[in-house]
């Protein structure tokens, strides 16, 4: 995904430390934006995808560097699991035999064990204040801690607890592993990538009742592509294979949607870049992703939808055509707006 050349071998524990790639979000309407406005620069959003070593049974024990992987999971905002889909003698399995869900299950029960762990050490210090004291923070503390536990208990991933979204906030708190955003990416052969098999028809009746997307990817594909030299020739290479756009965009724009992340644009000639901000943020918290200052001085956002600038060709046609709004604190971003911020420090 970030062409860092990272290790891969056909060994267990080939990564240890974790790999750290910064990879820019594919988005088609920057390269139209850039073809009107014709600026000096052009600046993409990015995320930060971190391939962290597989994880073994037992890991919750602290089997197989089981605690310090299980820390850098922790220290992510949410999890790509990638699951093999392919059969291939010459590629050794850890388990020796071709089972995705199998797998995707010995990972689930080592990310539940360690959050069952959290969870009654977290009740274990919340529950005598529940029933002592007069805090009712406490004693929602402790109702959503025991619908964790049931779920666990019961082999189940704490994203699948329904809860509104005050006890949300709530559970952040807890930074459980099972409760991080998830999406499954079966690595498949390249005669699979389109119509699937049954790896990957096994994994999508599994995950049926998670809140969770999944993805096909052929990783031995996707490798030869990022080798080809020009957008051109990868163009070709898709084609060829029947498909319209690489699996690591597609797996790229996905991740990007799973944290909830939109991105709304800034336009001059100087550049023309893309902002990444959180789905539901106001026009001041917005405009703190550019600057804190933006947000602390924050007077009014000059905003132009993304079709209206297209059909129209410009700021300035956008103006006398009466398509630029003036918004105020209360003004929720949406995704692709065109945004230029007054402010006042």
């Amino acid at each position: 995904m970030s062409n860092a050349k990272a290790q891969s071998a056909n060994f267990p524990f080939c990564t240890i430390e974790p790999n750290l790639g910064v990879i820019t979000v594919p988005d088609e309407r920057l390269n139209v934006l850039a073809g009107l406005v014709h600026p000096e620069r052009i600046v993409p959003t990015t995320v930060e995808i971190v391939d962290i070593a597989g994880l073994v049974r037992g890991a919750s024990k602290g089997e197989g560097l089981g605690n310090k992987f299980l820390g850098n999971i922790r220290e992510t905002d949410a999890i790509i699991h990638v699951l093999r889909c392919f059969e291939n003698e010459n590629i050794t399995h850890v388990d020796n035999t071709i089972d995705p869900v199998r797998d995707k299950e010995t990972i689930d029960i080592e990310l539940q064990l360690k959050d069952l762990e959290t969870v009654d050490s977290r009740i274990a210090k919340v529950e005598k204040q529940a029933k002592t004291g007069n805090d009712p923070e406490a004693k929602r503390m402790l109702k959503l801690l025991l619908m964790y536990r049931d779920a666990l208990n019961e082999g189940k991933s704490a994203r699948t607890v329904e809860i509104d979204e005050a006890d949300q906030k709530l559970a952040k708190d807890f930074q459980l592993l099972t409760n991080k955003p998830i999406l499954y990416v079966c690595n498949v052969d390249e005669a699979a990538v389109i119509s699937g098999n049954k790896y990957v028809d096994a994994v999508k009746e599994a995950i049926k009742n998670e809140k969770a997307e999944m993805l096909m990817i052929a990783a031995a594909t996707e490798a030869d592509i990022a080798e080809l030299e020009s957008y051109d020739e990868r163009q070709m290479f898709l084609e060829d294979l029947g498909l319209d756009e690489s699996g690591v965009n597609k797996l790229i724009k996905s991740a990007y949607r799973q944290l909830q992340l939109e991105t709304y644009f800034t336009v001059g000639v100087k550049e023309v870049r893309a902002w990444t901000y959180k789905r539901g943020f106001k026009a001041p918290q917005a405009a703190g992703v550019i600057h804190t200052d933006f947000e602390k001085g924050f007077i009014r956002a000059e905003v132009i939808k993304y079709n209206d600038f297209i059909t129209l060709g410009s700021e300035q046609a956008c103006k006398e055509a009466g398509k630029m709004g003036v918004e105020g604190k209360e003004y929720v971003v949406q995704d692709g707006d065109i945004m230029h911020f007054r402010f006042n420090v």
